[in-house]
């Protein structure tokens, strides 16, 4: 009983919290031929000013990290899109009403919400081969993202983004 416990807590914890990533590439680029990038031109993320720059500090520095380098010549292009969109709370108040009578039993029961929609971002990152024009990897995370955080807290949310998204660059074969 005790194990069954561990695990429903532990299935609990794990269904909560950061940010989800889902990853796709071509399987006939050889990742390792890349070393330099560059923001795509015409990037328009759907972010505000300050919020796309966090996004891009945090993404240059973690693309260093695995060896790709700002250029004006580059090999890949990153280009970074972003959708704003909320759900309903999940947290949930119960309320039940019951009673027995004999062989007979009735009851009724249902959840209240607590708290407003939650809001999430989901940010498409795709890197782009620069001599052939052709996307070559990408990835969508979707993450909780509160319009009310502080500055900091944003970077912190934006760096979380981004280590989940290159999570999977590059990818493993």
């Amino acid at each position: 009983m005790r194990l069954l416990k561990i695990c429903c807590l532990c299935f609990i914890m794990s269904g909560c919290g950061g940010p989800r990533a889902a990853f796709d590439y071509d399987e006939q680029t050889n990742f390792s031929t890349y070393n330099s990038i560059s923001i795509y031109p015409e990037v328009l993320s759907g972010l505000s000013e300050l919020d796309e720059d966090r996004l891009l500090n945090s993404m240059e520095r973690a693309l260093q990290e695995r060896d790709l380098f700002a250029s004006t010549t580059p090999d890949l292009f990153l280009n970074v899109y972003t959708e704003q969109y909320q759900e309903p709370s999940r947290n949930r108040l119960g309320v039940g009403i019951g009673g027995t009578g004999g062989n007979v039993g009735v009851g009724v029961s249902g959840g209240i919400p607590l708290g407003g929609p939650e809001s999430f971002l989901q940010l498409t990152f795709d890197l782009i081969d620069v001599e052939r024009d052709e996307l070559v990897w990408q990835a969508v995370v979707n993450s909780k993202f509160n319009p009310n955080w502080s500055p900091a807290q944003r970077q912190q949310q934006f760096d979380k983004i981004v280590e989940e998204a290159l999570e999977g660059y590059p990818p493993k074969r």
